[in-house]
């Protein structure tokens, strides 16, 4: 096994745990976190507030296996850059997905 494509295993191995951790926090009857080190907000429909956060973490976790597909080409290849640009911009819109629509929509008042 080559050096790109164990790379790639263990990058899609963390994409696996966040696709995992999505489909608990789907399945949980208590309210899921999103934040780390941080108290879970109160919310009004904890059902819908868990499947939309385990929906967004599978979304992400699909995403982040797609964007460890460059790791595959080589070391030297430019499209690694896609794959660290990629990822921040992913970040960066999961955080503002959670913030604008989900957490306001579930939010107790």
């Amino acid at each position: 096994m080559t050096g790109n494509m164990i790379g790639f295993v263990i990058w899609a191995m963390v994409g696996v745990i966040i696709i995992s951790l999505g489909i608990r926090a789907y399945l949980s009857g208590k309210v899921a976190d999103f934040w780390a080190n941080i108290k879970s907000i109160s919310v009004n429909d904890i059902m819908g507030y868990n499947h939309a956060v385990g929906k967004l973490f599978v979304i992400y976790g699909a995403i982040l296996i797609a964007l460890g597909l460059p790791l595959l080409s080589g070391q030297n290849s430019p499209f690694i850059l896609l794959s660290v640009l990629g990822v921040m911009i992913e970040t960066i819109v999961i955080m503002v997905v959670y913030s604008l629509c989900i957490e306001r929509k579930y939010r107790e008042q």
